[in-house]
């Protein structure tokens, strides 16, 4: 006994010893990556030595004395802290992720070579102008001398992912970052799905008429009505059953609901306490570790410029120079439209032209397969755009037999000049030099707000679709391809985007709200991403006469809900304080209690408050409640509360109500039963999820932030070192917004934020603040991997300041290129 028991210390040592060694060479090789800031690198390309400052964040003051060296040096910072998040998105673009991951990716890499976004990127990069073809080939230069010091210096192959994944440090060229470009536009896109959807609610509805209940739209001038979808694709049945969907992993599409958003609003000097202009920004994108965002200060010809950066892109997207502050929203202009293209039956290389058959635009490609064999695929394209396959976006239940479905696409543009339009906004000096840069602009398209020394003003960019006043669906909907009413008639002058420029009460902002109310065709969009927010922003904005840097902060960080405090009244009318005596554990008394805790709330979405979860759990029931009788299966998709459909409901708006009596059932629902139903249904879930009294629930613990790791992120052990989880305030619908993910399993965690946030005060710029949602670095051993984080989650900010000698006080590195001799 006494032998087995030595052995078994011996085994149990050997495995401890074994187990420290293997951290121990994991540990190094992983740190071989990490950048050291601090030391002098011999560069070829450069004009002239210059220093790349690290501030006490880890940012990167590049201090060149050439525009051209200073794209050189973003590159190499970019580089330093980024380079696989940045060969992700390359390989994203060029449709090449299964050379490193597999099967898992192959359905990703098929939507990128169907929509052909890197040869496009390739195709743009001579339609670019000659400022912007010089900076993408220095800021190439840059990337690629990083990668040549990793490559000579065993520095750990750049990332400890290229170590799990194989994958090759190819040279960096132009293309890529334009191609970048097309791929935030897809992140960004989300009338395809909202077609999509439509079409099959359509079909799913017995009257017609409730269409204009589940998809609103937002409070204005009426649109005239659509025909039924049915009308336009016979041959379809009423519930389509979807397809298993083919999305691959590190899918780019967003989900519905979580395309772009924003918020960005800009105060003139005669509503600003300090007498000079003010801009608060808070573009929102899905939240990720490390941030899509990357902050960095760059010294040009034109001045100093600092903001928010995206990595594998030389420009700062959204910030500001000593005279000019630039904010970026999602306009939500409708810029796809899919349109139903039919076979010939005696030529399936054929489709239906507006004067007769045409042949598909063909050619094949190869995806290669890590531990697989390859995949060919036929691209085809019509005289509209490329053709989507039906198991992608739900495209199968909406395509009647004999025919398919292609997308036009305002980013499937082969001379992008967008590249060119954010260079010259970079540069530009005031507004009206930001706004004439801003006609290169194609997509994504976005809300642009400005602040000058004089003024502030809005314009929408992007190439806006010219559509014909016949058209049959107005673009709400697929529509036959052949018919020449339906098609795209070009791109609308830049002059017809709208404009808002010296407003008579010296604000302008976007929540993505609907900016303008003009008929069809010149509408912009009949879908917006906001209904809510802005009701709260104007409130704020309108409840002060002047605004300072600190008031612009409370506003980017506000909780109230004002869809809350709007729905709550309406669908517990008829319950509050209604309640008769109940024993405690019974469900009566559980929903009392939880109706006396909504009577006193105010609607703030607080992290710390029970209310918020009650509240949530509530709404997402009631909504289920109202339509699962009504669409069946087709509910599933609509994952996230619509306020607008809960109002209209409750009011009885055009006969709304209707939604509230269950068709199956024999007896007859008021909306007040439905909302008793809901309730129970919700506090039966709240227990069964948290299993704790209703006081003593948190919505930090239901809306946790997720920064996940687009690929490490689910690796068992590792995610804990990878993965980034917040407590969060905020909701779908209030200022500090933060989306929820509406999955079973987790419908309120926050997955779609503001990552980055600016405020910028003109009459002191260099008290202008920003943050971003992680920290600099993309290598999860580096102390600036997640050091933003926290300060990012209590809503506080670091200095933007253009002094160099600020950025030298605390640095924690200073790296010195100098041209190789």
């Amino acid at each position: 006994m006494r032998l087995l028991f030595r052995w078994l210390v011996r085994l149990v040592s050997f495995a401890i010893l074994a187990g420290v060694l293997a951290v121990v060479v994991v540990y190094y090789l992983g740190s071989r990556s990490l950048p050291d800031y601090d030391k002098r690198v011999e560069v070829a390309g450069l004009s002239q030595p210059f220093e790349i400052v690290r501030d006490n964040s880890s940012i990167p003051h590049i201090m060149a004395e050439t525009d051209e060296d200073a794209f050189f040096g973003l590159g190499y910072a970019h580089a330093q802290d980024r380079l696989w998040q940045m060969t992700l998105l390359r390989r994203t673009a060029q449709g090449r992720l299964s050379e490193m991951f597999g099967t898992r990716t192959v359905e990703t890499d098929k939507l990128l070579r169907r929509l052909d976004l890197y040869n496009l990127a390739r195709q743009s990069v001579a339609a670019q102008d000659t400022r912007t073809q010089a900076a993408l080939r220095a800021y190439s230069a840059g990337v690629n001398a990083r990668i040549d010091e990793i490559n000579q210096g065993s520095l750990g192959r750049g990332a400890p992912e290229f170590f799990v994944f194989g994958a090759e440090l190819a040279p960096w060229q132009p293309a890529d970052s334009v191609a970048l470009v097309k791929v935030l536009a897809l992140q960004l896109a989300g009338h395809l799905q909202e077609e999509v959807l439509r079409a099959r609610t359509s079909l799913a509805l017995d009257d017609e008429e409730r269409l204009a209940d589940i998809l609103p739209d937002i409070p204005g001038s009426g649109v005239a009505a659509l025909p039924e979808y049915a009308s336009l694709a016979p041959g379809l049945p009423r519930f389509a059953e979807a397809q298993p969907q083919s999305e691959g992993a590190l899918w780019p599409a967003p989900k519905r609901g979580l395309a772009g958003a924003s918020n960005a609003w800009a105060a003139d000097a005669t509503r600003a306490a300090s007498e000079g202009t003010l801009l608060a920004n808070d573009p929102h994108l899905g939240l990720t570790a490390p941030s899509i965002w990357y902050l960095a200060r760059m010294e040009l010809s034109s001045g100093g410029v600092i903001g928010g950066t995206i990595p594998g892109i030389p420009a700062i997207m959204v910030g500001r120079s000593e005279t000019l502050g630039w904010g970026l929203t999602s306009s939500y202009l409708d810029d796809q439209d899919l349109h139903l293209e039919e076979l010939n039956p005696d030529n399936s290389e054929q489709y239906r032209g507006v004067d007769g058959w045409r042949r598909f635009e063909t050619r094949r490609s190869i995806i290669e397969i890590k531990d697989a064999p390859p995949v060919t695929v036929t691209l085809r394209w019509t005289e509209n755009g490329p053709v989507l396959p039906g198991t992608q976006f739900d495209l199968g239940t909406i395509t009647p037999p004999g025919h398919v479905m292609s997308l036009s696409w305002t980013a499937l543009s082969p001379e992008d000049t967008t590249m060119s339009a954010a260079m010259g906004i970079m540069h530009a000096g005031d507004i009206d030099e930001a706004l004439e840069a801003g006609e290169s602009y194609v997509a994504p398209s976005q809300m642009l707000t400005l602040a000058d020394e004089d003024g502030v003003a809005m314009k929408l960019l992007g190439r806006m679709p010219a559509r014909d006043a016949n058209h049959q669906s107005q673009g709400r909907l697929p529509a036959p391809g052949w018919i020449e009413a339906n098609r795209w008639q070009g791109t609308l002058p830049y002059t017809d985007n709208p404009e808002f420029t010296e407003p008579a009460g010296g604000i302008v902002g976007n929540t993505n709200n609907k900016v303008i109310d003009r008929p069809f065709p010149d509408h912009v969009s009949f879908e917006w991403g906001d209904s809510q927010r802005v009701r709260r922003w104007r409130a704020l904005m309108q409840g002060r006469e002047v605004h300072t840097r600190d008031s612009f902060i409370e506003f980017q960080l506000d909780t109230v809900s004002e869809a809350a405090r709007t729905l709550l009244p309406l669908i517990g009318a008829d319950l509050w304080f209604t309640g008769e005596a109940a024993p405690e554990g019974t469900p009566e008394r559980r929903r009392r209690v939880a109706l006396d805790l909504l009577s006193e709330w105010n609607g703030e979405m607080n992290e710390h408050l029970p209310e918020p979860v009650i509240y949530a759990a509530w709404l997402r029931a009631l909504q289920d409640r109202l339509i699962r009788d009504d669409l069946g299966p087709l509910a599933d998709t609509y994952d996230r509360v619509e306020p607008l459909f809960i109002e209209r409901v409750f009011r009885d708006v055009d006969g709304a109500s209707a939604w509230c009596d269950i068709v199956r059932s024999a007896a007859e629902e008021s909306c007040t039963d439905i909302a008793r139903l809901a309730l129970d249904d919700a506090l039966i879930w709240i227990e069964e999820t948290y299993g704790t009294t209703l006081a003593s629930l948190r919505w930090g613990t239901a809306h946790e932030a997720v920064h996940e790791h687009s690929v490490l992120g689910e690796v068992p052990v590792l995610r804990y070192f990878v993965n980034i989880r917040q407590s969060t305030s905020g909701g779908d619908f209030t200022l500090q917004r933060g989306a929820t993910s509406g999955d079973e399993a987790n419908p309120f965690q926050n997955v779609h934020a503001a990552g980055y946030r600016g405020v910028y005060d003109f009459a002191d710029p260099d008290s202008s603040v920003f943050i971003i949602a992680t920290g600099q670095s993309g290598h999860f051993l580096s102390r600036h991997y997640d050091d933003l984080g926290q300060l990012w989650r209590r809503g506080e900010y670091i200095p933007m300041s253009l002094d160099p000698e600020l950025a030298r006080a605390a640095a924690v590195g200073i790296t010195e290129l100098v041209p190789t001799e």
